[in-house]
């Protein structure tokens, strides 16, 4: 029997992922200490898709494996404009506040390391970012998606007036 290749599945979608935060906890038991991991990632398609993920586990390669599935499954879109955000833009999580602001070309990702991950993934090339409160690497990461998810582009403005395009712009 020979073996046949399946070629009308489409490819995978190519995904940039990136680890935010591994944390390792201890907990003490009778044995001694039994070591447990979490990971935090961001995947992103560098067009504008991208989803965050937590995971949990014994061993590091099994909570980084939970949370791009998690990240995968919980994707939004971002939309972007000659390569930066449309407009700035301030998000919300807990105590943790980021606030994005759209950047001239050149620029590049003004940000610290959890919104650099999510912008990077993002494909977005040019922002400025600031952090404020919390900077936990989990708050700062939902924060950003707040962000990510308030922001409109041109055409869901005009259609929420009730306007062409081109009346908005002149």
């Amino acid at each position: 029997m020979e073996h046949q290749k399946n070629f009308d599945r489409k490819p995978a979608e190519e995904f940039v992922e990136k680890l935010v935060k591994l944390n390792r906890t201890a907990k003490t038991v009778k044995g001694g200490r039994r070591m447990s991991f979490s990971a935090l990632t961001v995947v992103g398609d560098r067009k504008g898709r991208i989803g965050f993920g937590f995971g949990k586990a014994n061993d590091v390669t099994e909570a980084i494996r939970k949370s791009l599935d998690k990240a995968k499954s919980s994707l939004i879109t971002l939309p972007m404009k000659n390569g930066t955000i449309p407009h700035d833009m301030i998000g919300k999580y807990k105590s943790s506040e980021v606030l994005l602001k759209p950047a001239c070309p050149g620029t590049g990702i003004i940000a610290g390391g959890a919104v650099r991950a999510v912008m990077d993934a993002a494909g977005i090339t040019d922002v400025i970012s600031k952090s404020q409160g919390s900077r936990t690497a989990v708050n700062v990461v939902r924060a950003t998606f707040d962000a990510a998810a308030k922001l409109m582009d041109a055409k869901s403005v005009a259609q929420a007036r009730g306007k062409s395009i081109n009346d908005l712009w002149g």
